[in-house]
């Protein structure tokens, strides 16, 4: 099955079973894949979680009932998933802005996000710069934690755990211990299934040949072909982009699929908010 059309076949189970008890694992099943991977390649290409996509599309359908049956709310409530009418009067105002009973009565507009349909666009006309080389395993000393990967927890608290490392001297400190394979400081995300399908661990580290110091960890990266991107430009804007660039166009387009081990994020001495950061992705292919 193509990487288009196993996307558009994830959707179709997504709506078909709307109504039903939607696990990570379950979606992401549909389309080969693990639940982090295609939570990553669903949130890049939509610019929303996969939890945000059902919670729209569901309050879309209640407000259709709402207007079109005498269904009672508290009724409406448990068929689209909550568990108590408050809780689904407090999603609905916050999707279209007014309540349930207020939706009944046409007072006021509705929000309504449609079923999504995959499309191939004409795109890659802006070249992107990669290289694919073999590593041999390496070690990486740091810092990490575990972040849930329900509803895009973990990208909203990383750039936090940044912010800590860059505050509090640890940056400072894996700068002046990488004597690995790559010069930088790393990003690396880690998603083999460490007893949970739903978590991943982050780690912020430099490769380092040698015992980890005190207050540090040590990850093991195994051998592995790795395609590694360039990317250019100012923080994370730059980051984001080439992160999206790479599952809407490099991975579609080419033969390789992930190796499902940890990928890094590469960043170099550069000033970050510089035009002309200088910075890489390796992403592990087979």
């Amino acid at each position: 099955m193509g990487w288009v059309e196993s996307l558009q076949r994830t959707i179709d189970y997504i709506e078909e079973h709307l109504l039903d008890h939607l696990t990570v694992d379950n979606i992401a099943k549909q389309a080969n894949a693990s639940p982090f991977h295609f939570q990553r390649i669903f949130s890049l290409l939509t610019d929303m979680s996969m939890g945000e996509y059902i919670r729209r599309r569901r309050l879309t359908l209640a407000a259709q009932d709402l207007i079109h049956t005498d269904m009672k709310i508290i009724n409406l409530a448990f068929k689209y998933g909550f568990d108590t009418p408050e809780a689904f009067t407090k999603a609905f105002r916050r999707q279209h802005g007014v309540s349930p009973s207020q939706a009944r009565k046409y007072m006021g507009k509705l929000q309504s996000y449609n079923r999504l349909v995959i499309q191939v666009s004409l795109k890659g006309a802006v070249p992107m710069k990669y290289q694919v080389v073999e590593k041999e395993d390496f070690q990486v000393v740091g810092i990490k934690k575990e972040f849930s990967i329900e509803n895009g927890e973990n990208l909203l608290k990383i750039p936090d755990m940044w912010d800590q490392v860059n505050s509090d001297g640890t940056t400072n400190l894996l700068v002046d211990l990488n004597n690995g394979s790559i010069d930088g400081v790393l990003g690396v995300c880690d998603t083999s299934n460490k007893g949970s399908s739903d978590k991943m661990e982050y780690w912020i580290a430099a490769a380092y040949d040698g015992k980890p110091q005190e207050g540090l960890l040590k990850l093991d990266v195994p051998a592995a072909k790795w395609a590694v991107f360039e990317v250019h430009g100012a923080m994370p804007d730059a980051m984001q982009k080439v992160w999206k660039q790479i599952f809407s166009e490099w991975f579609p387009s080419n033969g390789y699929e992930h190796a499902g081990t940890p990928e890094l994020e590469v960043y170099t001495d550069d000033d970050p908010s510089s035009p002309n950061c200088y910075s890489e992705i390796w992403i592990p292919v087979k």
